[in-house]
């Protein structure tokens, strides 16, 4: 099957793709796993390999001058103009425990500037999709963020609260959580899409690596979002993100930039 379908023509490949690695991952969710942990304490299986190794091969046979950066393999054609970023399962350590806040995420990009962002979650039937100035599209319809403009109506997220791999960014954490009305743990790629889509005004991890960030970044942009690192960056590749709606956008950050580090 070749790229094809009815949104811009940057996103119809980023969903295929996305498509493509989800249902892979998909036919091994809920069995029996041998899960191994890799040198960064993070999990691994054979759904992650096994999804990874078809997006690489999708991308060669479609887009053989591309570059491809994985989780699993690393990069590919490291000089490439444009490279596919590619996380076959974000969500792991939930993959693994049978429950469905799982995705699998894809972004072509040049250089840091994200070019298309596709996410699509499997286990719950859903999918959502963006390109600069193409906007947002989940399950085939426009989407928006929020219009919640007081964070005591406000409902915020993160991946896991305790904050094991960034300790001093829990305090700030810890602040937008009591000003909210609901601080939940709906987390990794699950909570972004909830921002975009306008079930949450805010989800944020103190760490992520690019293939994390990258599909997010014009996701929640394009719901008319606002998706930065933890400092307040406007990048997907800053090594952490804070993901709001417009209106909260500024409150969120000013809390986050007046706690310390």
């Amino acid at each position: 099957m070749s790229p094809a379908g009815d949104l811009d023509a940057r996103l119809a490949p980023a969903m295929e793709l996305a498509r493509l690695t989800g249902d892979i991952a998909l036919r091994h969710y809920r069995s029996h796993l041998d899960v191994e942990t890799k040198a960064d304490g993070s999990p691994v299986t054979i759904a992650d390999r096994a999804a990874e190794t078809a997006a690489r091969e999708w991308v060669r046979r479609f887009f053989p001058e591309d570059g491809i950066l994985g989780e699993e393999f690393g990069e590919e054609r490291a000089g490439a103009r444009r490279r596919w970023v590619i996380d076959p399962i974000d969500g792991t350590k939930s993959f693994v425990r049978g429950a469905p806040l799982w995705g699998s995420l894809v972004a072509l990009c040049e250089g840091e500037q994200v070019l298309a962002g596709a996410a699509y979650f499997p286990a719950v039937g859903e999918s959502i999709a963006a390109a600069p100035g193409a906007g947002c599209w989940w399950n085939g319809s426009r989407c928006a963020v929020s219009s919640v403009a007081s964070m005591d109506g406000a409902t915020v997220l993160t991946t896991d609260a305790r904050f094991h791999e960034h300790p001093a960014r829990r305090v700030g954490w810890d602040r937008i959580a009591g000003a909210a009305a609901v601080a939940r743990t709906w987390g990794d790629c699950f909570g972004y899409l909830l921002v975009a889509t306008g079930r949450a005004e805010m989800m944020c991890d103190a760490i992520l690596s690019p293939w994390d960030a990258a599909a997010l970044y014009p996701i929640v942009r394009e719901a008319g979002g606002v998706f930065t690192d933890w400092n307040g960056r406007d990048t997907a590749f800053g090594g952490s993100a804070v993901a709001t709606n417009q209106a909260l956008a500024a409150d969120i950050r000013a809390i986050l930039a007046d706690a310390p580090e």
